[in-house]
């Protein structure tokens, strides 16, 4: 099921550090060509969307923005054409600056329309070409941003506060959760994918204890089969049990692994309403 090169992820000491410079949450990240007023050509960075504001790093591995660029009044995002058939460009009109985009391949490029869209605009766009469990991430990081900005108006800290990450054991309070979690066994997720198989395919769960999580799957290959794997918490980020374990900094982006690396194949289980559920004790894996 999984793909034969899963991507290779950051080392869980970069996230770590880069946690440390901002508590934006990272809705999304990959390569940008940018081209400022102030450049004379495209340079390249490793880029990270947290929140509403783009990180820009030399490559993956940096622990350090070189610089960022904050797109929470964006005018408008324009598309331009070009001459080079596997990429895409686009421009960001801001207020006091217009910053142009190229991606290397136009996939990238419709992801990248459709976070900074949703993010800035806080409405999911409907002209871009996605596929179905991109386009239910976008929903959720929708929901994310909407409740960040709801939680940051409400209250307002200094700007010293806003770049320091909360240690982990400050406080107990509920961590955002992807649309397709349900507190339910793994007997349960089983049952729910068969009776509702138009609904999605992929349930998260927790796991056996109290910190570790599973995933669900049910693909039709020539018959219809039952998939667990393993996801185990590690610190602040979340490692996928498999062949080749794949680190991730949350349990969005594992979603999202699972979705990419199937080409959509896999889409998350989402249900309008827990109601009849029929929650138990998790005993399982």
């Amino acid at each position: 099921m999984m793909a034969k090169k899963p991507p290779k992820p950051a080392p869980r000491r970069i996230f770590q550090e880069r946690l440390k410079i901002t508590a934006l949450p990272l809705y999304f990240e990959g390569f940008l060509l940018v081209k400022r007023p102030e450049y004379q050509e495209y340079k390249l960075y490793w880029t990270e969307l947290r929140g509403t504001t783009l990180f820009f790093y030399t490559d993956r591995k940096s622990t350090i923005y070189v610089g960022k660029l904050d797109i929470i009044d964006l005018v408008c995002l324009t598309d331009q054409n070009s001459t080079e058939k596997s990429c895409a460009k686009f421009t960001l009109v801001l207020p006091t600056e217009e910053v142009q985009l190229k991606t290397e391949n136009t996939e990238s490029g419709e992801e990248w329309r459709g976070f900074i869209l949703t993010v800035t605009e806080l409405s999911v766009p409907q002209h871009v070409s996605l596929l179905p469990g991109q386009v239910i991430r976008l929903h959720e990081v929708l929901e994310r941003e909407k409740k960040r900005r709801l939680e940051t108006e409400r209250s307002p800290v200094m700007p010293a506060e806003k770049e320091k990450e909360p240690e982990q054991d400050d406080v107990d309070v509920p961590k955002p959760m992807p649309a397709c979690f349900y507190a339910v066994s793994r007997k349960e997720a089983t049952k729910m994918l068969e009776k509702n198989p138009s609904l999605g395919n992929m349930i998260l769960r927790p796991g056996s204890d109290s910190k570790n999580y599973s995933i669900t799957i049910r693909q039709e290959i020539e018959m219809p089969r039952i998939k667990h794997y393993k996801v185990m918490s590690a610190g602040k980020n979340y490692t996928i049990d498999l062949e080749k374990p794949v680190t991730l900094p949350n349990l969005f982006s594992v979603v999202d692994y699972f979705v990419k690396e199937t080409r959509g194949n896999l889409r998350p289980f989402i249900h309008s309403t827990d109601d009849n559920l029929g929650q138990e004790p998790n005993t399982e894996k």
